[in-house]
């Protein structure tokens, strides 16, 4: 597997540090509103690396972690007129209904900054004994120009980094481009307790001691969106390096921004779309297709006719899947004939196409494509005309789930918690009509179609979908 490390600017074989494990670290979100589209990218995305790893043999422990202390979490909680900790625990919960929707699978372990106060105060005095950081009026700084290789990653020297860094002009600092590796207390905000006083971490210094707690002083991979590269992801590197006296991260992977009308999408500029929006006007499994059907590393400009595009493609899957089932409940008894024993070997170079193009920088855009390409074939094989065996349906099926699991594309609508009732009930209709009971027949079709159940009499037999 080859993967882009954005420290090199180049594609890497990708060599864990341990045999047959991988440590992954994701920076999670700020908890003071719902995330938007743009937010949903590196989630998506790099849920399915982790999914891929593990359907590549890797055991992985994968960290995404909660900033449940800032700045805009403080600003929001005096607005609403709550405490900190009710904001971040409001959208904490929204963050993991949203994940649950776009199918992403919850993180090996969900730290909150909150949680390792611990960790963060003990990093900061390692800096400040190591000549790295240092102390004003209960404030502590890093101190970057001590950091020799300050920039590797955004590759650019410290000089050059001063106009893009998210820094407050301070006559106390040493350096205008030293940033806050702990913040004194101000009236009305959240604090704990430290050497240097009340306080607490700045936003940089958690993502360390989180990965460092949690995974080790040298972790596997790192990722993040492109906005993260600086100065978040820098100073990252500045801090964990000094602190540790080791290489933080071996490998760095950045997806690309969202755009709406060629500008980025962010809550800066306002110009931003909820995942809870977007999922109410078109669907949660839309947006994950949407992502997915461009390499994570590409700009994408969003839109609603892009997304219902997303949606038709969908469609097209379920309903692949859809006759997939029929046929291994319905198709004929037995062995596969030799044409269909044949055919169902020749689809291992979908799985081997697949994997192909997937360690190719988990490239996402030809996965779904050999996905459809198979479906195409499938369809063909497996069809009324074709009278194919419940033995082929099987091999297909399993062929086809497997690689939509790897995407965690929603193939088939498993949230219907009522589909076998709805089945029931169709199977109680199609009994009263062989028995000439209309009437019955005709009660069991209303009741369906007041829950939003169309009935439709195919030559496979009866399908049904939602209004």
């Amino acid at each position: 597997m080859k993967i882009f490390n954005s420290m090199t600017m180049k594609k890497e074989d990708f060599v864990p540090i341990e045999e047959g494990k991988v440590k992954m670290y994701a920076c999670g979100p700020t908890v003071y509103n719902y995330i938007h589209v743009g937010n949903a990218r590196p989630i998506i995305m790099f849920d399915v690396l982790r999914r891929y790893l593990e359907y590549r043999g890797y055991e992985v422990t994968f960290v995404q972690n909660f900033t449940d202390v800032d700045d805009k979490i403080i600003k929001r909680a005096n607005e609403e007129g709550a405490s900190s900790k009710e904001i971040s625990e409001k959208y904490i919960a929204e963050y993991l209904v949203d994940i649950k929707g776009l199918g992403v699978r919850p993180a090996t372990i969900h730290p909150k900054a909150t949680e390792n106060i611990d960790e963060i105060i003990k990093i900061v005095e390692t800096l400040i004994e190591k000549g790295y950081a240092y102390e004003v009026n209960g404030d502590v700084y890093y101190r970057t120009t001590k950091f020799a290789s300050y920039g590797k990653l955004s590759h650019q020297p410290l000089e050059e980094l001063q106009a893009g860094a998210r820094i407050d002009v301070a006559d106390v600092k040493e350096n205008p481009m030293d940033f806050a590796l702990w913040k004194a207390a101000k009236p009305g905000e959240p604090y704990w307790e430290s050497p240097w006083g009340q306080g607490r971490p700045g936003w940089h210094i958690e993502c360390s001691a989180m990965s460092g707690r949690y995974l080790g002083k040298t972790i596997d991979i790192h990722c993040g969106g492109q906005d993260l590269i600086f100065p978040h992801h820098e100073n990252e590197i500045a801090q964990s390096e000094a602190a540790n006296g080791c290489k933080f991260v071996n490998y760095w992977m950045h997806n690309g921004f969202i755009s709406v009308d060629n500008k980025k999408m962010s809550k800066s500029l306002g110009n931003f779309f909820t995942v809870r929006e977007a999922a109410e006007a078109y669907s949660y499994d839309a947006i994950r297709m949407f992502m997915l059907m461009s390499h994570y590393r590409s700009p994408l400009n969003y839109s609603g006719e892009i997304l219902v595009q997303a949606q038709n493609a969908l469609e097209r899957l379920a309903t692949a899947k859809s006759n997939l089932e029929f046929f291994k409940k319905n198709g004929v008894d037995g062995s596969m004939s030799e044409s269909e024993s044949e055919f169902a070997v020749s689809l291992e170079r979908f799985r081997e196409r697949f994997i192909e193009v997937m360690d190719d920088d988990l490239n996402t855009a030809d996965a779904v494509a050999v996905v459809f390409e198979l479906v195409r074939e499938i369809n063909a094989a497996v069809s009324p005309s074709a009278n194919p065996t419940k033995a082929l349906a099987e091999a297909c099926d399993k062929l086809f789930s497997e690689l939509a699991d790897v995407l965690g594309l929603p193939i088939s609508k498993e949230e219907d918690s009522l589909e076998t009732e709805i089945e029931e009930l169709i199977e109680q209709r199609q009994a009263a009509r062989k028995a000439k009971n209309f009437a019955e027949a005709d009660r069991l079709r209303d009741l369906l179609k007041e829950r939003g159940i169309i009935l439709k009499d195919t030559p496979q037999g009866v399908k049904w979908e939602r209004a």
